[in-house]
């Protein structure tokens, strides 16, 4: 019973090491091409086979959710593959924000997964 239940815990801590990716990991806001408007550009890479969509979030120091946009706020990356992300936010909140995050997509039925991964760049 303890061989099986350490294996087990090995499997886990294996499968949840395969987690994706954003980067850079600590960004930088620059002005948008809209006056009152930042962005930030991040890049997406996905190393998990069993995952293809990731949310989009931003938050405070506190992990408040704040307002932005994006030109999908769920966005799918097949497995080894990247995408560039352009978050947009008010200048107005850009003082406050503090981290953008993916959060992997667990869809039911179609993944095998019951891991959820989420990765987060703090900006600068």
């Amino acid at each position: 019973m303890r061989s099986i239940t350490l294996s087990i815990m090995l499997a886990l801590i294996t499968y949840v090491a395969s987690a994706h990716e954003l980067t850079p990991t600590y960004p930088e806001m620059k002005p948008s091409y809209v006056d009152g408007i930042s962005v930030v550009n991040l890049l997406l890479f996905n190393r998990r086979e069993d995952v293809q969509y990731y949310a989009i979030e931003v938050f405070d120091k506190d992990f408040n959710p704040i307002a932005f946009a994006a030109s999908e706020r769920i966005v799918k990356v097949n497995y080894l593959e990247k995408k560039s992300l352009e978050i947009y936010i008010k200048d107005s909140d850009k003082n406050d924000v503090t981290y953008i995050c993916t959060h992997s997509k667990i869809v039911k039925g179609i993944s095998t997964s019951f891991v959820a991964s989420r990765v987060c760049s703090k900006v600068k």
